[in-house]
């Protein structure tokens, strides 16, 4: 028996006399798991340089490329570029052909690496994660003494991550299924309405509606001090600053109603009191109005959300929602998981007369409410 062994099996027979009868089968398999989720993250880092330093793009701009010819394309120095790829090649993000040692990133990867315009962009999720690594001594001092950590806390990449994991979301559900989803709205938004985008962060949901709709006019509030000044300079750009505006503002105390349709696009369980959000919400709304909340997708029962979407977001609950919610007053701390039962029950305790799941998409749920 080699010393390698021995030490495993000690190992083994210290935990069945710690935990009763432990299969070694099981855990080899799991500590292969996690040997292999350990290789993802950290090639979450390489993933997020490749963002940040144009190298997803690079290659994305050539059939393929050796590590020297992607070296001079970027501008980066040729033995980090090397090993990067090859890391990438093992993490079956590139591929490699051996016969002139050349790269290649294939246009199904690029749609999801190296264009912010694709509906699969996913890119951003990596900027967001190194905003939240930024944070992670932070939510450890938070986990230990039950304190909040306020979303204008995070490390600014969070902000422009969360933007970007979100607007392909944006782009190719708000127009189609959100807001055909509740009767009669894309109507009236066609023929000209007020809107309110509560929560609206950068401003992404907000400019691609009045875009979408020239006839109305939208205001996107939030408290957040940085992404309004994103938010309004994206409208200066987009040159709809006469129909839109942006405007520093809480979910409690924003004035300027009544307002036709009040939005909050993955927002309202973020809120330390999401019922009071609500209510507010209803004392701004016309009498005709609809409140439209839109949520991450979850069932209503722990059980049912063990699945691979439902970890990303009980990872993201866990890290930004349910600590931000926790740093405002009310501290519901709904978390990103809520399901539609609590979110329902959350407008009608708020006293919307009527409320209901108007939808479910694979990535969200969509919740209306009338007075």
């Amino acid at each position: 028996m080699s010393v390698l062994e021995s030490e495993r099996q000690n190992e083994t027979e210290v935990a069945q006399s710690a935990t009763g009868v432990v299969d070694v089968a099981r855990v080899e398999e799991f500590a292969e798991k996690v040997a292999g989720d350990h290789a993802v993250a950290v090639n979450a880092v390489l993933a997020y340089l490749g963002d940040r330093l144009g190298l997803w793009k690079a290659l994305a701009s050539v059939p393929s490329a050796t590590s020297r010819e992607l070296s001079e394309r970027s501008g980066l120095a040729e033995r980090y570029v090397r090993e990067w790829l090859s890391a990438e090649a093992a993490a079956g993000y590139v591929e490699y052909d051996p016969d002139g040692s050349r790269f290649r990133l294939p246009p199904e990867h690029a749609a999801v690496l190296a264009d912010d315009s694709s509906p699969a962009a996913l890119a951003g999720t990596f900027e967001l994660t190194a905003g939240l690594w930024a944070s992670v001594d932070r939510l450890a001092h938070v986990y230990a003494t039950g304190e909040g950590f306020g979303w204008h806390e995070h490390d600014s990449r969070m902000f422009n991550g969360v933007d970007r994991f979100f607007r392909p979301l944006y782009n190719s559900s708000l127009v189609e299924q959100w807001l055909p989803a509740v009767d009669g709205v894309v109507a009236r938004l066609a023929s000209g309405i007020r809107v309110l985008d509560v929560g609206c962060g950068l401003g992404s949901a907000t400019l691609l509606m009045a875009e979408t709709f020239p006839a109305s006019t939208f205001t996107g509030v939030d408290y957040h001090d940085e992404s309004i000044v994103r938010a309004s300079a994206s409208a200066a750009r987009a040159g709809g600053s006469d129909r839109v505006r942006f405007e520093r503002a809480g979910a409690e105390d924003y004035t300027g109603g009544p307002y036709d349709l009040i939005c909050f696009f993955d927002a309202l369980h973020d809120m330390g009191d999401p019922v009071a959000a609500l209510r507010h919400a209803r004392a701004e709304l016309a009498d005709d109005g609809v409140v439209l909340a839109v949520e991450p997708f979850a069932n209503d029962r722990l059980e049912d959300n063990l699945t691979p979407l439902g970890l990303s977001y009980y990872a993201a609950s866990a890290t930004i929602c349910v600590p931000n919610s926790l740093s405002q007053s009310g501290q519901a701390a709904l978390g990103a998981q809520a399901g539609p039962g609590r979110i329902v029950d959350a407008f009608h305790e708020a006293g919307f007369g009527t409320a209901r799941q108007a939808a479910a998409t694979p990535f969200n749920l969509v919740i209306e409410g009338r007075a």
